[in-house]
This record gives C-alpha cells, structure tokens and sequence, in this order.
C-alpha cells in the first residue's frame, strides 16, 4: 500500500496511480472512511479517467468489508455525487483528480448532506485509520447497488433555474473529453431553447485534445475559436471533473469568474433580498461591492471550498463565490456546482435582448493579474520582506487571514499565498487599470524574487 501521507491533502486525496495511489489503498481508505462517517451506506461516482472503475470498486470492496452498503452511481460529476449526497442524506465519495494530468487520480470524500470533509473534520482520522489498518468488521458484509442519478440530478438543477422561457440561444460548450460531456446533454439539452455545440464531449482521460484545466487561458482557446466561427451566443468550459464552468462571451472574450460571482449573486439577492453572499479573499473587489449596493449582505472568507462551506452554514448565506470559478448555493446543499452557475447566466443571457459582453460588462470594475506564481526557496521570509515593505505606509492596511493580503489607498490591492503542496508563492493583484496592476505587480515580484 502507497504512503498515505503523501496522497492525503488538506481537503481531499490526489496521487499518481499506480505508484502513490492503487487499488489496495483505495480498499483500505474505503474501509476506514466507512468507519469514520459511521452510516448505513455511502454514495460513490467515479470519472472517466483509465483508473477510475478500478478505484472505485476498490474503495467500495472496503467499504461494504465494514457491514456498509455502496450506492454505485457510475460516471458521474462531481457536483452529481454532491447531489447524490444531498438527496440521499448520505456519505459520498467521487473518484477524480479534477483538472491534473491523466496518470493523477484522487478521492473527493463528503459527510451525508454533501458537508465538507477535511482535516479538522475526519479526513485525518481517516488517514490515520488506513494506515493502521481497519479492523475485521463482525457481521456480514455490505451490498452495492447500481443505481443512475443523472437524470435526477438534472431534474433538480432545472428546478432550481428555469430555462424553458428564454429566447433560443446557440451555446458552445468545451467539456475537455471530461465529465461535461455525460453532464451538459443531459442538463442543457432536453427540451430547451438551447442549441449546443459540443466540443471534445468523448469521455477520455487521457485528455488528448488540451488539459481540462480552463483556468490556464491556453485551454480556452479551442472553445474560442469555436465561438467566433459558430457565431456562439455563450461558450461554456467545464473541467474534468465538470464542478467547475468558465464563461466566454459571443466575442470569444473570457468573462471573470468574478464577473459571474457579483452576476449571479445579483440573481439570488433579487430572489431574497438582503441575504448574504460569501466570496474569497481574492474575489475582485467589485463582489462585494456590487452585493452592498443590491442590498446584500457581503462576506470576505479564505480561499477553499472547506471555509466557503463553513461560513456559508454559519451565516446562513444563500450563495458563495470564488475567483476559481467555485461557486456555492445555499439550495444545493452549500456546495460548488459550476453547471448551476452556468444556468444562471444563462437565463440572465436568454431574458434580456443585449450580448453578453454588454450584460457583463457592468460587473467588471476593475483589472487584475490574475495568479502569478513564483518559485522560492524561502516562502515565509519573502512574505516578511514584502510585508515589511508595504505596512506602516500612510493609508495602507495589511491583514492575513489567508496569506498576506495589502490594501492600498488609491483602492488597489494584492494576496500573497503560499501553495500548499509546491515551493510557489501566489501572487493575484487588483487595480483600477492594467497599468496600475503591472507596476503593483512588478513592485511585489521584485520583492519576491529577490
């Protein structure tokens, strides 16, 4: 069995199969994950990746060993095993390493109610566990049963945002041969005005058209060139595991993920006004400026699903947001669902006559960097030496709530995170205009880099 330490991460388990991840560890973490969550069965769904069957049957053979029944809901999306979860109140557990490479695997776990798992919420106890190896169980062993929830999963988004009284509309959507391609037909193409135009919709985990990662601009370019030429309304990428949705607009421009934030929160306050809206620290500053002057209540939080979920369920916050196309709903059990997301901006597109350029054109107030990462030997002291730089300056603020982040006083600002699993230092920064973001930027670098 791999060394768990190594593929065990703050909120999930990501490794290389079969050197780090294999068969005989996925058994032993379902045997101890059935242990931990103590329930009377648990939800799997796995993606399209090579590996990913045999990951899952592994896992499930762990966890039935354990008296627990597996609900197998096949291929599947992230956000669909959330759903299982939540409408079936139970554990899940989806087989995906999201947007990596094609030799990565992982486990995304959930307690019952699609509630976060974590280190501080059993994640390590489950490690532990495994490692120490999961005691025989006395009784007899758990059933798995075969069951589809796709369908049932698109029934439940196409509740929650009704598409059926929008203007036709031509949608070209890049699945990234991921789980997008099983997702969209069935949520996006049955019965609606939607003309999809599909791109790389083969489930192929080896990803031989582009990384299912739309986060890198490269990745988007295919999608487009697809919508200049189809003359596309909307273009849509989905990564790998399909939980999260980047927007281009008919001219083939990317939309910010913040932009779909500050639009989407616009819509869920119009629904309940005054709620509260979560959005990271690294969330343009428009979010919540945006969410005050539509009578929002708004609240900044730490980058990461775990904190997002946990300030949601605190503050009771109908929607939360992140600037890596995450995005959370209070009626989706608190999870991230990008296909959700989509829908909303797809009815705001389908019931107003402008392009969608125009329409999100007055969510985006700002410019900023977006992520630039720095190699560094000495990750805490080149935080110090920029800290040092910037506080005790006249109007200037310094917080870290999550890494080190400076608000200056003619309004711009930047974060500087370190990676969790890599000698890299993060670096996003905001400002009123391209030029105020590269001198900000090249100010911090040069500190950094050093």
């Amino acid at each position: 069995m791999a060394d768990l330490a190594n593929i065990f991460k703050a909120y999930d388990v990501r490794g290389l199969v079969p050197d780090t991840l294999d068969n005989a560890t996925a058994r032993a973490i379902g045997a101890a994950f059935a242990r931990v969550v103590d329930g009377s069965a648990v939800v799997v769904a796995y993606d399209m990746r090579p590996s990913s069957p045999g990951l899952t049957e592994a896992f499930a053979e762990g966890v039935t060993s354990q008296g627990v029944d597996v609900i197998d809901a096949g291929l599947g999306s992230t956000d669909m095993l959330y759903y299982a979860s939540g409408e079936l109140d139970l554990p899940g557990a989806m087989f995906t390493a999201s947007h990596n490479p094609a030799q990565y695997n992982g486990i995304k776990m959930c307690l019952a109610g699609a509630a976060p798992l974590s280190s501080d919420t059993g994640l390590e106890e489950i490690r532990r566990l495994a490692e120490q190896g999961v005691p025989a169980h006395d009784g007899p062993a758990g059933t798995v049963t075969r069951r589809d929830l796709l369908q049932g999963y698109a029934e439940y988004l196409r509740g929650l945002v009704d598409l059926s009284g929008i203007r036709p509309l031509k949608v070209a959507v890049d699945a990234g041969n991921g789980m997008g391609g099983h997702t969209v037909p069935t949520v996006l193409g049955q019965g609606l005005p939607l003309e999809i135009v599909p791109l790389y919709f083969e489930l192929d985990g080896t990803f031989p058209n582009h990384p299912a990662n739309p986060l890198d601009p490269d990745n988007i370019v295919d999608l487009q060139a697809e919508v200049r030429e189809a003359g596309a309304d909307i273009g849509l990428a989905f990564d790998g595991d399909a939980d999260r949705c980047f927007v281009v607009d008919e001219r083939g421009e990317p939309v910010p993920p913040s932009a779909v934030t500050a639009l989407v929160a616009v819509q869920e306050l119009a629904r309940e006004p005054g709620a509260t809206v979560i959005h990271n620290l690294i969330t343009s500053q428009a979010v919540p400026e945006i969410v005050a002057e539509n009578g929002g209540n708004p609240v900044r939080t730490r980058v990461g699903h775990s904190f997002i979920k946990a300030s949601m369920a605190e503050t009771g916050a109908i929607f939360g947001g992140e600037h890596s196309a995450h995005y959370y709903f209070r009626d989706f059990w608190r999870a991230d669902t990008g296909m959700l997301a989509a829908m909303h901006v797809l009815r705001v597109l389908g019931t107003d006559t402008r392009p969608l350029s125009e329409i999100t054109r007055e969510y985006t107030r700002y410019a900023a960097s977006g992520e630039v990462n720095s190699e560094v030997v000495d990750a805490a002291g080149r935080m110090v030496a920029v800290r040092e730089a910037f506080e005790g300056r006249d109007g200037v603020t310094v917080d870290e709530l999550d890494g080190l982040s400076v608000s200056l006083p003619d309004g711009s600002w930047f974060n500087l995170r370190a990676s969790n699993t890599e000698p890299l230092l993060r670096l996003n920064v905001e400002a009123s205009d391209d030029a105020g973001v590269a001198e900000l930027r090249d100010g911090v670098l040069a500190i950094v880099r050093a």
